[in-house]
């Protein structure tokens, strides 16, 4: 199996361990940025696969990140999804408007959040 690369952003620690370690546990190979600006500095650097993206951050928000992946060309064939607040639907439609792929509700089902990644990346 061909490791895939995922960029985990969240700006809270605990879920971003969380994230990374069901990642890692899923055999793909995990980058972790702490803001919008860390995240595009990565992708800069080393485009992933896929991005777990949250909303809500310092610096630069989710939407904001997305918007800008999705201006690059370059960047087209990553996949963005989306995390989220819970009950959130104005977050969520915004998110799918601006190209994310799809998006996860926080709290998440650990599992939830695999079969997503591995749906999209098998695709």
């Amino acid at each position: 199996m061909s490791s895939k690369t995922i960029l985990v952003v969240d700006d809270e620690p605990n879920i971003l361990l969380s994230l990374e370690f069901l990642m890692k546990q899923a055999k793909y190979s995990v980058k972790t940025a702490r803001d919008g600006e860390e995240a595009l500095k990565s992708v800069e650097a080393s485009p992933p696969d896929l991005m777990l993206l949250d909303v809500n951050m310092p610096k630069r928000t989710g939407y904001q990140v997305c918007e800008t992946i999705r201006a690059n060309p370059n960047w087209k064939s990553i996949r963005i999804i989306m995390l989220t607040a819970k009950g959130r639907d104005i977050e969520r439609e915004k998110g799918l408007a601006l190209g994310a792929d799809d998006y996860i509700t926080k709290p998440f089902a650990t599992q939830e959040v695999v079969e997503k990644v591995k749906e999209l990346l098998s695709e």
